[in-house]
């Protein structure tokens, strides 16, 4: 079952014009600057210190890393960041 929702998923994307984050499963980042970061479609928070913050997704893990970081919005699928971000990686399953 799990291989024909991924052969399904492009090409709902491709031919009915759907945003692909959603049919997907992508966690969408948006940055502004260095000093905030607004997540969306993430699975939860696995790690947060003052300087990490390690959240889940369907394919791994996103990591970002700085300093002073104070989360200032958590709900169930989106989380609004704040502090001096140096980086944003994503490390697969």
């Amino acid at each position: 079952m799990s291989s024909i929702h991924q052969r399904i998923r492009p090409w709902l994307t491709k031919y009915l014009s759907l945003p692909s984050d959603v049919v997907l499963e992508l966690p969408r980042i948006t940055m502004i600057g260095q000093l905030h970061v607004y997540i969306e479609n993430h699975q939860g928070l696995d790690i947060y210190t003052d300087t990490e913050l390690r959240l889940k997704t369907n394919n791994g893990f996103i990591v970002i890393t700085g300093s002073s970081f104070v989360i200032k919005m958590m709900v169930q699928e989106e989380m609004l960041l704040e502090g001096k971000i140096s980086d944003v990686k994503f490390i697969s399953d």
